[in-house]
């Protein structure tokens, strides 16, 4: 289990972040896709893909209610996104996802499919996160493709989006 204040830091991030880009900006950018998520409803959870050149390649807001799909996740959402823009299913080497809680396991699959090269989140999922709280998703020895974690980043606005969303709904 990880402590949710720490940054956390699995595989081998690069020690800066593209290009142009922080690792906070590239937060900020699924943060909004978050917010938009609230707005229709929906848990708040956003994802944002960008290039190794730190080129924001597509995003996607979480949405399985309003879509009545349960892989309307934000993490597919914006892979979707990402590959629709690219007019490819392939994704660009040194793709790097953004998001603003720990992938569930389906997202997870998802990434290690799309080859993604890694992942920064904000706030980590002790419930259903499979990259590091509950599955060392990165470090699968069954799957062909290897990705970095660096997790925590503007993890308490991450965390407290989400606990605010729950709290209007318990009301």
């Amino acid at each position: 289990m990880t402590n949710p204040d720490e940054i956390i830091i699995r595989g081998k991030p690069p020690v800066e972040p593209p290009q142009g880009q922080t690792w906070r900006a590239m937060m900020d950018v699924a943060m909004r896709q978050g917010f938009e998520a609230r707005s229709n409803d929906e848990v708040p959870i956003g994802a944002a893909l960008f290039s190794a050149d730190g080129e924001l390649l597509g995003t996607g807001s979480n949405s399985p209610v309003n879509d009545q799909d349960p892989t309307a996740h934000a993490e597919i959402k914006c892979l979707r996104s990402a590959c629709k823009n690219l007019d490819n299913y392939r994704l660009p080497h040194g793709t790097i996802l953004a998001v603003t809680l720990e992938p569930c396991i389906m997202c997870l699959g998802a990434i290690i499919h799309a080859r993604v090269a890694g992942i920064v989140f904000g706030a980590a999922d002790t419930k259903a996160g499979a990259v590091v709280s509950n599955l060392e998703g990165t470090e699968l020895p069954f799957v062909n493709h290897k990705f970095w974690a660096l997790g925590g980043v503007r993890a308490d606005e991450c965390r407290t989006m989400l606990q605010s969303f729950f709290m209007q709904r318990r009301k």
